[in-house]
């Protein structure tokens, strides 16, 4: 699987807000998964959004999108070989840590970020990748931190094989990052 992250906190950066005015609180309320609206256009969302939200994940969602990508994308970024690269999807999830303290320093969050890429990139998967994209972010009024957008691509020869890709890399990322209890220490990378 392609995995790769990076750093975007300049000032022109954008911002994870989790104070946005449909923000559905899935840690406390995950019978309202009904109303994210992208899991009408990628229903194996679900799964993920309640996973990445559960008690034991290191992480908890604020924000996503889906869509369908209208121009064609780079089949080597994707190991993909062209003709499986006629159809694209993409997803993103904005991640904050389920501990105000677990990312401290953008060194702790790049250890993280890294590490997780780490364990990514030996999955026997192909037809898709995973950007993480660490950003400035806030939660409540007093909270502020660092958050990670996570960006997701599947590829295929048809949209069917697409979703399916984009699926199969949400499922392997989630499972990646839950199973990871270093992700949720303090100052500890991922390992």
């Amino acid at each position: 699987m392609e995995a790769d992250w990076e750093f975007e906190l300049g000032a022109d950066a954008p911002v994870i807000d989790a104070a946005w005015s449909g923000f559905i609180d899935l840690r406390h309320e995950p019978l309202r998964i009904g109303e994210v609206q992208e899991i009408h256009l990628l229903p194996e969302l679900t799964h993920i959004l309640l996973r990445l939200n559960a008690a034991d994940s290191p992480v908890w969602t604020c924000k996503c999108d889906v869509w369908r990508l209208d121009d064609p994308v780079d089949a080597f970024e994707l190991d993909a070989d062209e003709a499986a690269a006629a159809d694209a999807m993409a997803c993103y999830i904005d991640l904050l840590p389920r501990d105000a303290e677990q990312w401290p320093l953008p060194q702790t969050i790049a250890a993280d970020c890294k590490a997780l890429c780490d364990r990514l990139r030996p999955v026997p998967l192909r037809c898709c990748r995973v950007d993480l994209v660490v950003r400035q972010a806030h939660w409540m009024v007093d909270q502020r931190g660092l958050g990670i957008t996570a960006y997701f691509t599947g590829c295929g020869t048809a949209e069917a094989d697409a979703r399916e890709h984009l699926a199969q890399v949400l499922t392997v990322f989630a499972g990646t990052l839950v199973s990871s209890a270093s992700f949720a220490r303090p100052g500890s990378p991922l390992q």
